[in-house]
C-alpha cells in the first residue's frame, strides 16, 4: 500500500510475515491473576510517575490528537542518563535469551498482525460481562445508566479486534479505544483483554482498564489490566503516527517468555514463576547508547533512537524480546526489511534501568 521506507536497503520487504508467532500481550494476566482485589477501583489509574529527578519528559507523545499520560510519566520520561541497575543485571540478564534479536511483533491490518486501535468520541455505554474470575474483582468500575449494573464502559461495538472478529477465543483479542473527547489533555484510554464479538448490546471480556490520560498514576497494587503486567498496551505501542512523524517519544513495549511472579512499578501485577532469577513485571531495558545503528535508517532508526532514549519496559509473557506495535495497512510490504533490522539487535544489546526493586505478588 504504501511505498518502502528504507531500512537497510528494503532487502527482503516482501517477506512480511503473516502472524504473530506468540508475542503475547495479556493473555497471561488471566491464568495467573491473583483474583483478589487489593484496594479501591482505581478507574482513573494511569502507568506511573518519574523515578529520576532529573529526567526529559517526552510532552509531544500524542495519537489521534491525544496526550497519552503527562510529561512526567514512565512511559514519556527519557532515562537515556538514568543508571544501570548492577545488582538486576547481575542477576537476570544471563536468563533473559541475549542471544536471540528483536522481533516487530505487528504489521498490516490485512495480515491482522499486531494491535489495532480505535479511536473517536465516546459512544453510548454498553454492559461488560466478564469471563474470568479475577474480571469483576480487578477491572474498573464504571456504573451502567439506571441499575444496569457496574461495568458499563462506551465502547462502540464496532471496535477492532486483535487478531480480527475471527480470531480464536483463546487468544488476546485486545481491544483498545481512545475516547478523543477531552483532547488533547483530557482523553480516556479504555482497554479490553480477551474481547469477544458482542453477540447483544455489550462485550465478554477477561478483564479491563479505563486509563484517564491526564493522570500518571498506577493501578491499584495486584491488579492486572488489559495486560498481564497491569500496564495500558497503547502506551508502549510502535505507531504508524509517530513513525510518519518522524519520532518516538515514549517507552516501548516487549514480551518474554519466562518471568518472574513480581513487578516493578508502575507496572501493578505478575503472572510467573517463584524464581527471582527470571525478569519482572515493569522491568525497564535500555539500548546501550553503544550499539552502531549508523547503517539503520527510516522507521528502523527512529525505533532504534527511542529504545536508547526512553527505553522498553516488561509488559507481559510471550516471546522473547517480541516488542508490540500497532496494526496499520501502512506497514504493508516493509516488515521484511524491518524484521532484518531489529533482527540485528540482540537481548544483549540492552542494558537494565535501575528504577525500584521487585515487589512479589502475593
Amino acid at each position: 500500500m504504501g511505498a518502502c521506507v528504507a531500512l537497510l536497503g528494503c532487502k527482503g520487504d516482501a517477506a512480511s510475515p503473516s502472524g504473530s508467532s506468540g508475542a503475547s500481550s495479556g493473555a497471561s494476566s488471566g491464568a495467573s491473576s491473583s483474583g483478589a482485589s487489593s484496594g479501591a477501583s482505581s478507574s482513573g489509574a494511569s502507568s506511573g510517575g518519574s523515578s529520576g529527578a532529573d529526567a526529559t519528559a517526552g510532552a509531544t507523545t500524542l495519537y489521534a490528537g491525544c496526550r497519552i499520560f503527562p510529561p512526567d510519566s514512565a512511559w514519556n520520561r527519557d532515562v537515556s542518563n538514568d543508571p544501570v541497575d548492577a545488582a538486576l543485571t547481575a542477576a537476570l540478564a544471563s536468563n533473559m535469551s541475549p542471544t536471540r534479536g528483536l522481533h516487530p511483533d505487528w504489521g498490516s491490518t490485512a495480515e491482522q498482525y499486531g494491535i489495532p486501535i480505535t479511536a473517536g468520541p465516546a459512544g453510548a455505554p454498553v454492559p461488560i460481562a466478564w469471563n474470568t474470575r479475577y474480571g469483576p474483582q480487578e477491572s474498573d468500575k464504571l456504573p451502567c445508566p439506571g441499575s444496569g449494573g457496574e461495568f458499563c464502559y462506551p465502547i462502540p461495538t464496532t471496535a477492532a479486534i486483535e487478531g480480527g472478529p475471527s480470531a480464536p477465543a483463546g487468544s488476546d483479542r485486545h481491544v483498545l479505544f481512545l475516547d478523543t473527547t477531552g483532547a488533547p489533555d483530557a482523553c480516556t484510554l479504555y482497554e479490553l483483554y480477551n474481547a469477544q464479538n458482542p453477540s447483544g448490546p455489550g462485550w465478554t471480556a477477561g478483564s479491563g482498564a479505563i486509563w484517564k490520560l491526564a493522570s500518571s498514576a498506577p493501578r491499584t497494587e495486584t491488579w492486572t489490566s488489559a495486560d498481564a503486567a497491569g500496564l495500558p498496551v497503547l502506551a508502549g505501542l510502535v505507531r504508524w503516527e509517530e513513525i510518519s512523524r518522524g519520532e518516538i517519544t515514549h517507552a516501548l513495549r516487549f514480551t518474554m517468555s519466562r518471568t518472574s511472579n513480581s513487578y516493578i512499578l508502575p507496572a501493578t501485577h505478575a503472572a510467573g514463576s517463584t524464581d527471582a532469577s527470571l525478569p519482572p513485571m515493569g522491568l525497564r531495558v535500555r539500548l546501550r547508547a553503544s550499539f552502531d545503528d549508523s547503517a539503520f535508517t527510516g522507521p528502523a532508526k527512529i525505533i532504534a533512537t527511542a529504545m536508547k532514549r526512553y527505553g522498553m519496559l516488561l509488559a507481559d509473557n510471550g516471546s522473547d524480546w517480541y516488542v508490540s506495535g500497532q496494526t496499520h495497512d501502512m506497514w504493508d510490504g516493509q516488515m521484511g526489511g524491518l524484521n532484518q533490522a531489529l533482527g540485528a539487535i540482540k537481548g544483549s544489546d540492552f542494558e537494565i534501568v535501575k528504577t525500584g526493586d521487585p515487589k512479589p505478588m502475593p
